[in-house]
């Protein structure tokens, strides 16, 4: 295998920023943010703001519009972008975008904002030797921590070096491209340390569906504040609203994120609401990740990355909802 100095890792970022736009996981921020040379990267664990807005922006034009009495023009603002380079990827994260991939290409329909930014980034992962805080449950759904095969390169953490192994062959040659900067290493992939928190999941999804009337839902929604942040720092939830800006006769539509956490999300025009209260709008997040969206793309929605059980301020926790439901008798 090959691998490369820990200490090299700036001098392989700024060899690549000059083909592409580097984006990297930054301690300040502790988001992915444009690369740098003296940033400091976070490469011990995930970041806390996941990186689905490098393809699926919090704010995002899609077209312009403009009126001449009778006449009208309508354009759209998609561009081709600069290729660009996410580093430093962890699993839960890669998994996270393959579900992304789901919603916006797959099932007969190409967003084609997405598609254009996805189809033009090299993605470069790095493996966890187990849970990077107390919070992580990846393991419990399905995905490797150390390893993932989604990527272009996936990087073992070594101890003072990282593993190379490339994974398609864009990564192939990109190792070949850099190949200086890559030695051999005899260095072995550790073990993966225990998780603390675990999960079981089998049949939770066949249990949900026969659960939209249970009287769990009002008693594990009591708490919810509705203030969207687990939404908002979850990697997988791609709700949003299109809008439009006006000035005279000329304007622009938008799409940005929104929350199916927040009461206005489904109110419609005459005032109706088909989820007014908070039981109605925390039983449909939850079953969007847990059986709405296994049943459509054979894949859970929730990717155990912790987010939402780190900094939700009532501490709504996925994990003992997932058990609640396994204990649930329906007899």
């Amino acid at each position: 295998m090959k691998a490369i100095a820990k200490t090299q890792i700036s001098e392989l970022l700024n060899q690549v920023a000059r083909e592409y736009n580097v984006l990297v996981p930054v301690a300040g921020a502790d988001k992915y943010a444009p690369y740098t040379p003296g940033i400091e990267l976070k490469l011990n664990s995930r970041t806390l703001l996941p990186p689905k807005d490098v393809f699926f922006p919090q704010t995002e034009k899609m077209y312009k519009f403009s009126t001449d009495g009778m006449e009208g023009s309508l354009d759209s603002l998609l561009t081709t972008p600069k290729p660009q380079l996410l580093f430093g990827i962890r699993p839960c994260d890669v998994k996270s975008i393959h579900c992304l991939d789901h919603v916006f290409l797959s099932k007969g329909f190409v967003d084609e904002f997405y598609a254009a930014k996805r189809d033009n980034t090299f993605l470069i992962s790095i493996g966890c030797n187990g849970p990077a805080e107390s919070t992580c449950f990846c393991q419990s759904m399905g995905i490797n921590p150390q390893d993932t095969d989604e990527v272009d390169v996936h990087l073992f953490d070594l101890g003072s070096q990282y593993g190379v192994v490339p994974k398609s062959a864009k990564g192939e040659a990109f190792v070949a491209k850099y190949a200086a900067l890559f030695a051999e290493t005899t260095e072995e992939v550790p073990a993966v340390a225990e998780f603390t928190l675990n999960l079981e999941l089998d049949g939770v999804s066949e249990k949900l569906a026969q659960m939209f009337e249970h009287p769990l839902w009002e008693e594990v929604s009591r708490k919810c504040i509705g203030c969207g942040a687990c939404t908002y720092l979850c990697p997988t939830c791609h709700c949003f609203d299109v809008s439009a800006r006006v000035a005279g006769t000329q304007g622009f539509r938008f799409r940005c994120w929104d929350s199916c956490m927040f009461s206005d999300y489904t109110r419609m025009a005459g005032g109706h609401n088909p989820r007014p209260s908070k039981k109605e709008r925390v039983r449909n997040r939850f079953l969007h990740k847990l059986q709405y969206f296994p049943e459509r793309y054979g894949d859970s929605l929730c990717t155990g990355c912790g987010r939402c059980l780190s900094k939700c301020p009532v501490n709504m926790d996925i994990t003992n909802i997932i058990k609640q439901v396994r204990e649930v008798d329906l007899v």
